[in-house]
């Protein structure tokens, strides 16, 4: 029985360096599964030949010239490429390879890797996996950590003294009795507070303040 053939992959290369770009065209012609479809200089050519070119994945340099690489995956996605993204690059920055990542490019990999390496990684791609240099974990962690921490819905001195006060263990007509207030501001202040935090007990409030809120306590 015969093996079947792999699917083929069709691509698309975006470098303004043309004798990389032309070689490269080349070394990925002689593999039976990779196609290269179309090719371009600049972002805005890119854009127009794209749709033409079949492509089912875009080889992207990240220094194109007075384009910026973030700016050219934005405007391909508003345009309808559904496809895949790999960069691959000299070299970016940290905060620019998150940009590239939060814009939707399925990976980021060095130029100075071999032929072999870089189509090995178009067929992980392809099939549906992510590529990215361990170079840029650490930026895109840290701004995960960022966006998370910016999502924390931000606790009033109202909610810090509550909570402090549910901590200690108290019911709601002490706390009333502790901050001079009815003890149906009590429970609306309660309220407020398992909405913000998205909780329905005091045990799930103590929990959330403990993990996330403490250093505010």
């Amino acid at each position: 029985m015969t093996q079947a053939a792999a699917p083929l992959i069709p691509l698309f290369l975006l470098d303004d360096h043309a004798m990389f770009r032309e070689g490269l065209a080349r070394v990925l012609e002689k593999e039976p599964d990779l196609k290269v479809t179309g090719q371009s200089s600049s972002a805005a050519e890119a854009l127009a030949k794209l749709p033409a070119s079949g492509a089912s994945m875009i080889l992207l340099d990240v220094d194109l010239g007075p384009d910026r690489a973030v700016d050219f995956v934005l405007q391909a996605r508003k345009k309808g490429f559904e496809g895949q993204i790999l960069v691959l690059t000299a070299g970016v920055s940290g905060s620019e390879a998150v940009q590239l990542v939060q814009a939707g490019v399925a990976g980021i990999l060095h130029k100075h890797h071999s032929t072999d390496v870089l189509c090995k990684i178009i067929r992980q791609v392809a099939a549906g996996e992510s590529c990215l240099e361990k170079d840029y974990l650490t930026p895109l962690f840290r701004s995960m950590d960022r966006t998370r921490a910016s999502a924390q819905p931000k606790l009033t001195e109202r909610d810090k003294t509550v909570l402090r006060f549910i901590f200690q263990g108290m019911t709601n007509k002490e706390i009333a009795a502790r901050l001079e207030i009815s003890e149906g501001a009590v429970k609306a202040s309660l309220r407020q507070l398992f909405e913000k935090l998205g909780v329905r007990t005091r045990a799930q409030v103590v929990k959330i303040a403990l993990e996330q809120y403490r250093d505010q306590l």
